[in-house]
């Protein structure tokens, strides 16, 4: 048996990173799944570009705030204690508004673990 406490604060932020992001899977001991912390400012967007994953699922569970994410098929707003899905080849952009009157808070779980497998999209190319 194993059992880990991973204080989150303890955990660095990235860097070079659009908002805070702090990666938790490696700190945590995880192998099966992608784990990270992200907190973005008003303007603020998530991931490094508009992407989708070759073969991973991807879940964002809001803790505080309300999180947007476009897709080709429209803009969600996903507001505290929901969860949003994005299948594998499925492209999306998650950010905080500029207009929005606080931070988002999110956290994100991504299975399998994958790193080299996000795909940059254009959605200008549709």
């Amino acid at each position: 048996m194993g059992y880990r406490v991973v204080d989150t604060e303890s955990v660095e932020p990235e860097p070079d990173r659009p908002c805070e992001c702090r990666k938790l899977a490696g700190p945590g001991g995880l192998e099966a799944a992608a784990i990270n912390r992200f907190r973005a400012e008003p303007g603020e967007q998530l991931p490094l570009a508009y992407h989708y994953h070759e073969t991973q699922q991807e879940a964002f569970y809001v803790l505080d705030g309300t999180l947007a994410v476009e897709t080709p098929d429209g803009t969600y707003e996903v507001p505290a204690d929901d969860l949003f899905v994005v299948d594998p080849e499925s492209p999306q952009r998650a950010y905080n508004p500029a207009d929005a009157d606080r931070p988002v808070t999110v956290l994100a779980i991504g299975a399998p673990p994958a790193d080299d497998d996000a795909v940059a999209y254009d959605p200008t190319d549709e």
